[in-house]
């Protein structure tokens, strides 16, 4: 049962940033998929490592002051290792969107780290890198 829901926690996390079809993005539902001192870290380039809030608010606007639209991501594969209460997740992830007018698609890999909790598993750690 542990690796399906952590699968569940998966979609529902990329699921958060989708605003297809006109659709407010649920990007608050981070919060409760992450613990709630989690880290989320941009790697590259562009490094950038942010608490839950500070990741979660820009992300928000983001997503519904219509500069982004159209915008969704999915893992493309995965492989999850579980030990004891402990799980480490690496995806690869396709995005696309539309930024400013502008359509645009990319991916790049996704590494969470899950813990379960009294209350199910939470994501303790999300890193991602973008390839293109």
């Amino acid at each position: 049962m542990s690796k399906a829901e952590i699968d569940a926690i998966t979609t529902e996390f990329f699921g958060a940033f989708d605003n297809r079809g006109g659709k407010p993005a649920d990007v608050a539902r981070i919060r409760r998929l992450l613990l709630p001192n989690g880290v989320i870290v941009k790697t590259g380039p562009d490094f950038a490592a942010y608490g839950v809030d500070e990741f979660v608010e820009p992300r928000e606007r983001l997503l519904a002051d219509g500069r982004l639209v159209e915008f969704s991501e999915w893992e493309t594969s995965e492989r999850t290792e579980i030990v004891d209460d402990m799980a480490t997740r690496v995806g690869d992830y396709r995005k696309s969107g539309v930024l400013d007018g502008e359509p645009f698609e990319g991916g790049g890999t996704k590494v969470m780290q899950f813990v379960r909790t009294q209350d199910g598993w939470r994501i303790a750690a999300v890193s991602w890198f973008d390839r293109d």
